[in-house]
Protein backbone atom coordinates (compact mmCIF):
# COMPACT_ATOMS: atom_id res chain seq x y z
CA UNK A 1 0.00 0.00 0.00
CA UNK A 2 2.87 2.63 0.48
CA UNK A 3 3.70 4.77 -2.67
CA UNK A 4 5.36 7.58 -3.38
CA UNK A 5 4.60 10.37 -5.49
CA UNK A 6 7.07 11.65 -7.94
CA UNK A 7 5.99 15.50 -8.03
CA UNK A 8 5.06 18.28 -5.72
CA UNK A 9 1.39 19.76 -5.54
CA UNK A 10 1.86 22.70 -6.06
CA UNK A 11 -1.88 22.69 -5.30
CA UNK A 12 -1.23 21.78 -1.77
CA UNK A 13 1.85 23.81 -0.42
CA UNK A 14 -0.04 25.83 1.94
CA UNK A 15 -2.73 23.21 3.23
CA UNK A 16 -5.70 24.56 4.28
CA UNK A 17 -4.31 28.30 5.03
CA UNK A 18 -5.11 31.51 2.31
CA UNK A 19 -2.09 31.66 0.54
CA UNK A 20 -1.97 34.95 1.67
CA UNK A 21 -1.57 34.05 5.13
CA UNK A 22 1.52 31.88 4.30
CA UNK A 23 3.90 34.28 4.72
CA UNK A 24 2.56 35.58 7.83
CA UNK A 25 1.83 31.22 9.45
CA UNK A 26 5.58 30.68 8.62
CA UNK A 27 6.86 33.86 10.41
CA UNK A 28 4.85 32.84 13.34
CA UNK A 29 5.77 29.69 13.35
CA UNK A 30 9.37 30.67 13.57
CA UNK A 31 8.56 32.78 16.09
CA UNK A 32 7.70 29.85 18.47
CA UNK A 33 11.04 28.13 18.25
CA UNK A 34 13.26 31.76 18.33
CA UNK A 35 14.14 30.49 22.26
CA UNK A 36 15.10 27.38 23.61
CA UNK A 37 12.53 27.82 26.49
CA UNK A 38 9.61 25.16 25.35
CA UNK A 39 6.86 26.47 27.50
CA UNK A 40 5.36 28.99 24.60
CA UNK A 41 5.37 26.09 21.87
CA UNK A 42 3.50 23.63 24.82
CA UNK A 43 1.11 26.68 25.73
CA UNK A 44 0.21 26.50 21.95
CA UNK A 45 1.24 23.21 20.89
CA UNK A 46 -2.11 23.11 18.36
CA UNK A 47 -0.94 26.24 16.96
CA UNK A 48 2.47 24.78 16.47
CA UNK A 49 1.26 21.60 14.57
CA UNK A 50 -1.60 22.93 12.76
CA UNK A 51 0.87 25.47 11.20
CA UNK A 52 3.56 23.09 10.80
CA UNK A 53 1.42 20.29 8.54
CA UNK A 54 -0.42 22.95 7.07
CA UNK A 55 2.98 24.29 5.36
CA UNK A 56 5.07 21.18 5.24
CA UNK A 57 2.50 17.89 4.30
CA UNK A 58 3.16 19.10 0.38
CA UNK A 59 7.09 18.62 0.98
CA UNK A 60 6.23 15.38 2.98
CA UNK A 61 4.65 13.37 0.68
CA UNK A 62 6.96 15.10 -2.55
CA UNK A 63 10.00 13.41 -0.41
CA UNK A 64 8.61 10.56 1.63
CA UNK A 65 5.51 9.42 0.41
CA UNK A 66 2.16 8.43 1.97
CA UNK A 67 4.24 7.15 5.16
CA UNK A 68 5.38 9.74 7.16
CA UNK A 69 7.86 7.80 8.78
CA UNK A 70 10.95 6.12 9.52
CA UNK A 71 12.29 2.41 9.74
CA UNK A 72 13.92 -0.07 11.19
CA UNK A 73 15.85 -1.32 8.11
CA UNK A 74 17.92 -4.10 6.94
CA UNK A 75 21.04 -4.02 4.42
CA UNK A 76 18.84 -5.86 1.70
CA UNK A 77 16.05 -3.76 1.91
CA UNK A 78 15.22 -0.62 -0.06
CA UNK A 79 13.47 2.19 1.89
CA UNK A 80 10.13 1.40 0.93
CA UNK A 81 10.15 -1.97 1.63
CA UNK A 82 11.78 -1.09 5.06
CA UNK A 83 8.49 1.11 5.63
CA UNK A 84 6.25 -1.29 4.57
CA UNK A 85 7.49 -4.58 7.02
CA UNK A 86 7.84 -1.68 9.85
CA UNK A 87 4.68 -1.00 9.97
CA UNK A 88 3.27 -4.64 9.61
CA UNK A 89 5.86 -5.47 12.91
CA UNK A 90 4.24 -2.94 15.01
CA UNK A 91 0.61 -3.99 13.14
CA UNK A 92 1.60 -8.06 14.38
CA UNK A 93 1.74 -6.46 17.99
CA UNK A 94 -1.86 -5.42 18.41
CA UNK A 95 -3.66 -8.90 18.29
CA UNK A 96 -6.28 -7.91 15.96
CA UNK A 97 -8.39 -9.45 12.74
CA UNK A 98 -11.56 -8.66 10.35
CA UNK A 99 -14.01 -6.93 13.22
CA UNK A 100 -11.70 -5.54 15.35
CA UNK A 101 -11.56 -1.85 15.48
CA UNK A 102 -8.29 -0.13 15.92
CA UNK A 103 -6.89 3.49 16.56
CA UNK A 104 -4.23 5.12 14.85
CA UNK A 105 -3.46 8.39 16.61
CA UNK A 106 -1.56 10.84 14.82
CA UNK A 107 -2.36 9.50 11.45
CA UNK A 108 -0.77 11.72 8.86
CA UNK A 109 -2.22 11.15 5.42
CA UNK A 110 -3.63 7.72 6.36
CA UNK A 111 -0.30 5.72 4.82
CA UNK A 112 0.35 3.47 7.68
CA UNK A 113 -3.51 3.16 8.55
CA UNK A 114 -4.18 2.19 4.77
CA UNK A 115 -1.08 -0.21 5.23
CA UNK A 116 -2.37 -1.92 8.81
CA UNK A 117 -6.08 -2.07 7.69
CA UNK A 118 -4.85 -4.62 4.44
CA UNK A 119 -2.51 -6.31 6.65
CA UNK A 120 -4.45 -7.32 9.65
CA UNK A 121 -8.43 -6.75 8.15
CA UNK A 122 -9.15 -4.80 10.86
CA UNK A 123 -11.19 -1.34 11.16
CA UNK A 124 -8.64 1.48 11.42
CA UNK A 125 -9.42 4.69 12.70
CA UNK A 126 -7.35 7.63 11.50
CA UNK A 127 -7.08 10.52 14.22
CA UNK A 128 -5.54 13.74 13.30
CA UNK A 129 -6.02 17.28 14.37
CA UNK A 130 -5.11 18.89 11.04
CA UNK A 131 -8.11 19.45 8.81
CA UNK A 132 -5.91 19.97 5.42
CA UNK A 133 -4.03 16.13 6.14
CA UNK A 134 -7.73 14.21 6.67
CA UNK A 135 -8.68 16.13 3.47
CA UNK A 136 -6.14 14.15 1.93
CA UNK A 137 -6.46 11.44 3.67
CA UNK A 138 -9.56 11.04 2.78
CA UNK A 139 -9.13 11.20 -0.89
CA UNK A 140 -6.42 8.55 -0.74
CA UNK A 141 -8.57 6.44 0.79
CA UNK A 142 -11.43 6.86 -2.04
CA UNK A 143 -8.14 6.50 -4.61
CA UNK A 144 -6.65 3.58 -3.36
CA UNK A 145 -10.23 1.92 -2.41
CA UNK A 146 -9.61 1.65 1.26
CA UNK A 147 -12.31 3.72 2.13
CA UNK A 148 -14.28 0.45 3.30
CA UNK A 149 -12.81 -0.50 6.89
CA UNK A 150 -10.40 3.11 7.40
CA UNK A 151 -11.93 6.51 8.28
CA UNK A 152 -10.89 9.46 9.94
CA UNK A 153 -11.80 11.53 13.12
CA UNK A 154 -10.37 15.46 13.53
CA UNK A 155 -9.61 15.41 16.95
CA UNK A 156 -6.96 16.46 19.45
CA UNK A 157 -4.79 13.68 20.92
CA UNK A 158 -4.88 15.09 24.23
CA UNK A 159 -8.76 14.97 23.89
CA UNK A 160 -10.27 12.14 22.01
CA UNK A 161 -13.89 12.51 21.28
CA UNK A 162 -14.63 8.95 21.52
CA UNK A 163 -16.32 6.43 24.63
CA UNK A 164 -14.11 4.96 27.00
CA UNK A 165 -13.43 1.39 26.51
CA UNK A 166 -13.55 2.16 22.65
CA UNK A 167 -11.29 0.35 20.94
CA UNK A 168 -9.00 -3.34 20.48
CA UNK A 169 -5.77 -1.37 20.07
CA UNK A 170 -4.35 1.96 19.43
CA UNK A 171 -1.02 2.61 17.91
CA UNK A 172 1.23 5.61 17.02
CA UNK A 173 4.08 6.10 14.77
CA UNK A 174 5.61 9.32 15.10
CA UNK A 175 3.55 11.33 16.12
CA UNK A 176 3.05 11.35 19.87
CA UNK A 177 6.13 13.52 20.29
CA UNK A 178 3.49 16.58 19.22
CA UNK A 179 1.80 16.48 22.67
CA UNK A 180 2.96 18.96 25.30
CA UNK A 181 2.24 16.24 28.07
CA UNK A 182 3.16 12.74 27.83
CA UNK A 183 1.56 11.60 30.46
CA UNK A 184 -2.19 13.67 29.45
CA UNK A 185 -1.77 12.14 25.69
CA UNK A 186 -1.69 8.47 27.15
CA UNK A 187 -4.05 8.63 29.63
CA UNK A 188 -6.57 9.48 27.30
CA UNK A 189 -5.32 6.33 25.18
CA UNK A 190 -5.82 4.48 27.91
CA UNK A 191 -9.06 5.20 28.60
CA UNK A 192 -10.43 4.78 24.58
CA UNK A 193 -8.37 1.31 24.65
CA UNK A 194 -10.71 -2.21 26.12
CA UNK A 195 -9.26 -3.26 28.73
CA UNK A 196 -6.91 -6.26 27.95
CA UNK A 197 -6.05 -3.87 24.70
CA UNK A 198 -2.75 -2.84 23.28
CA UNK A 199 -1.11 0.13 22.71
CA UNK A 200 1.97 -0.45 20.42
CA UNK A 201 3.96 2.99 19.51
CA UNK A 202 7.14 3.97 17.88
CA UNK A 203 8.55 7.43 19.69
CA UNK A 204 10.59 10.20 19.03
CA UNK A 205 13.08 10.18 22.31
CA UNK A 206 16.16 11.84 23.55
CA UNK A 207 18.69 9.21 24.40
CA UNK A 208 20.82 8.82 27.17
CA UNK A 209 23.66 10.52 25.05
CA UNK A 210 22.30 13.70 25.48
CA UNK A 211 23.70 16.39 27.79
CA UNK A 212 21.76 18.99 28.49
CA UNK A 213 25.12 20.98 29.39
CA UNK A 214 26.49 20.37 25.81
CA UNK A 215 25.83 23.56 23.77
CA UNK A 216 26.07 21.44 20.70
CA UNK A 217 23.47 18.98 21.76
CA UNK A 218 21.02 21.50 22.58
CA UNK A 219 21.41 23.19 19.11
CA UNK A 220 20.38 19.52 17.41
CA UNK A 221 17.75 19.54 19.72
CA UNK A 222 16.29 22.91 18.68
CA UNK A 223 16.94 22.33 15.08
CA UNK A 224 15.09 18.87 15.04
CA UNK A 225 12.07 20.92 17.10
CA UNK A 226 12.01 23.28 14.75
CA UNK A 227 12.23 21.05 11.24
CA UNK A 228 9.68 18.60 12.78
CA UNK A 229 6.91 20.81 14.42
CA UNK A 230 7.41 19.93 18.08
CA UNK A 231 6.25 21.42 20.78
CA UNK A 232 9.32 19.48 23.23
CA UNK A 233 11.32 16.77 23.79
CA UNK A 234 11.26 14.06 26.24
CA UNK A 235 13.55 11.01 27.10
CA UNK A 236 12.88 7.80 26.58
CA UNK A 237 12.97 7.24 30.10
CA UNK A 238 10.51 9.84 30.33
CA UNK A 239 8.30 7.97 28.07
CA UNK A 240 8.19 4.59 29.48
CA UNK A 241 7.54 6.25 33.15
CA UNK A 242 4.72 8.54 31.47
CA UNK A 243 3.30 5.37 29.87
CA UNK A 244 3.54 3.64 33.54
CA UNK A 245 2.00 6.57 34.94
CA UNK A 246 -0.92 6.51 32.99
CA UNK A 247 -2.11 2.64 33.95
CA UNK A 248 -0.62 0.76 31.31
CA UNK A 249 1.82 -2.44 31.59
CA UNK A 250 4.44 -2.47 29.81
CA UNK A 251 5.24 -5.57 27.84
CA UNK A 252 7.97 -4.74 25.40
CA UNK A 253 10.05 -2.05 25.13
CA UNK A 254 13.34 -1.18 23.33
CA UNK A 255 15.56 1.26 20.96
CA UNK A 256 15.16 -0.22 17.44
CA UNK A 257 17.72 1.87 16.30
CA UNK A 258 20.40 -0.58 17.81
CA UNK A 259 19.46 -3.89 15.32
CA UNK A 260 19.42 -2.04 12.45
CA UNK A 261 21.43 -2.87 9.61
CA UNK A 262 21.20 0.97 8.42
CA UNK A 263 20.91 3.87 10.29
CA UNK A 264 17.75 5.32 10.27
CA UNK A 265 18.73 8.50 9.32
CA UNK A 266 20.52 7.12 6.15
CA UNK A 267 17.47 7.85 3.76
CA UNK A 268 18.03 12.22 4.81
CA UNK A 269 21.77 12.14 5.07
CA UNK A 270 23.03 14.22 2.07
CA UNK A 271 26.01 13.05 2.20
CA UNK A 272 25.32 9.31 1.21
CA UNK A 273 26.21 7.01 -0.73
CA UNK A 274 23.51 6.78 -2.78
CA UNK A 275 22.37 3.56 -4.71
CA UNK A 276 19.71 4.28 -8.02
CA UNK A 277 19.77 0.80 -8.36
CA UNK A 278 17.80 0.38 -5.13
CA UNK A 279 16.35 3.52 -4.12
CA UNK A 280 16.37 5.99 -7.50
CA UNK A 281 13.73 7.80 -6.03
CA UNK A 282 15.66 9.32 -2.80
CA UNK A 283 18.03 11.14 -5.07
CA UNK A 284 15.38 14.09 -3.38
CA UNK A 285 17.09 13.48 -0.40
CA UNK A 286 20.94 13.71 -1.92
CA UNK A 287 23.10 17.05 -1.66
CA UNK A 288 22.22 17.43 -5.38
CA UNK A 289 18.66 16.63 -4.85
CA UNK A 290 18.38 19.11 -2.22
CA UNK A 291 19.67 21.80 -3.95
CA UNK A 292 17.47 21.29 -6.93
CA UNK A 293 14.45 21.34 -4.73
CA UNK A 294 15.51 24.32 -2.90
CA UNK A 295 16.54 26.03 -6.10
CA UNK A 296 12.45 24.83 -7.48
CA UNK A 297 10.88 26.51 -4.47
CA UNK A 298 12.76 29.76 -4.94
CA UNK A 299 10.99 29.71 -8.57
CA UNK A 300 7.92 28.87 -8.22
CA UNK A 301 7.62 31.58 -4.91
CA UNK A 302 9.82 34.02 -7.22
CA UNK A 303 7.29 33.70 -10.38
CA UNK A 304 4.26 33.14 -7.59
CA UNK A 305 3.25 29.95 -8.25
CA UNK A 306 4.08 29.17 -4.91
CA UNK A 307 2.83 31.50 -2.45
CA UNK A 308 4.93 33.34 -0.27
CA UNK A 309 6.63 31.68 2.67
CA UNK A 310 7.28 28.75 1.21
CA UNK A 311 11.56 29.29 0.66
CA UNK A 312 11.09 29.53 4.31
CA UNK A 313 9.18 26.02 4.96
CA UNK A 314 11.58 24.39 2.30
CA UNK A 315 15.06 26.42 4.33
CA UNK A 316 13.80 25.01 8.48
CA UNK A 317 12.70 21.33 6.89
CA UNK A 318 16.38 20.86 5.71
CA UNK A 319 17.89 22.36 9.19
CA UNK A 320 15.46 19.61 10.80
CA UNK A 321 16.69 17.28 8.43
CA UNK A 322 20.23 18.46 9.51
CA UNK A 323 19.39 18.20 13.24
CA UNK A 324 17.76 14.90 12.73
CA UNK A 325 20.72 13.42 10.80
CA UNK A 326 23.41 15.52 13.39
CA UNK A 327 21.44 14.03 16.44
CA UNK A 328 20.99 10.49 14.90
CA UNK A 329 25.32 10.43 14.08
CA UNK A 330 26.23 11.49 17.42
CA UNK A 331 23.69 9.36 19.46
CA UNK A 332 21.85 11.67 20.88
CA UNK A 333 18.20 11.01 19.22
CA UNK A 334 16.35 7.72 18.12
CA UNK A 335 12.89 8.25 16.13
CA UNK A 336 12.34 4.63 17.03
CA UNK A 337 11.66 4.27 20.78
CA UNK A 338 9.69 0.78 20.50
CA UNK A 339 7.12 -0.08 23.14
CA UNK A 340 3.89 -1.97 23.52
CA UNK A 341 1.65 -1.88 26.34
CA UNK A 342 -1.71 -3.23 27.67
CA UNK A 343 -4.25 -1.74 29.59
CA UNK A 344 -4.84 -4.32 32.60
CA UNK A 345 -7.37 -6.62 32.00
CA UNK A 346 -10.82 -7.02 34.06
CA UNK A 347 -10.67 -9.14 36.90
CA UNK A 348 -13.21 -11.24 35.21
CA UNK A 349 -10.71 -11.56 32.01
CA UNK A 350 -7.96 -13.83 31.70
CA UNK A 351 -4.67 -12.09 31.94
CA UNK A 352 -2.91 -12.58 28.74
CA UNK A 353 0.46 -13.75 29.79
CA UNK A 354 3.22 -10.60 29.70
CA UNK A 355 6.35 -12.14 27.01
CA UNK A 356 9.80 -11.47 28.68
CA UNK A 357 11.74 -8.69 26.93
CA UNK A 358 13.12 -10.09 24.16
CA UNK A 359 17.31 -9.80 23.54
CA UNK A 360 18.38 -7.38 20.77
CA UNK A 361 18.87 -10.30 18.30
CA UNK A 362 15.39 -11.41 18.41
CA UNK A 363 13.78 -8.36 18.70
CA UNK A 364 15.26 -6.36 15.79
CA UNK A 365 11.83 -7.31 13.39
Amino acid sequence: MASNKSGMNIRHMAGNLDSKETGKATKDYEDYFAEEDDSKRTGNYTDVVNKYYDLATSFYEYGWGESFHFAHRYKWETLRESIVRHEHFLASKLNVGPGSKVLDVGCGVGGPLREIAAFTGADVTGLNNNAFQIKRGTELNAATGRHDNCDFVKADFMNIPKKDATYDAVYQIEATCHAPDAVGCYSEIFRVLKPGGVFASYEWCLTDEYDEKNEEHRKIRQEILIGNGLPTARHTSEVLDALKKSGFEIIEEIDLVKTADVSWYEPIDPDRSWRPWRDFWSFKTTRWGRGITHYLVWALETLRIAPKGTMSVSSFLKKGADGLVAGGKKGIYTVMYFTVARKPPTKSAKPLPSPKKAPAAAAAQ
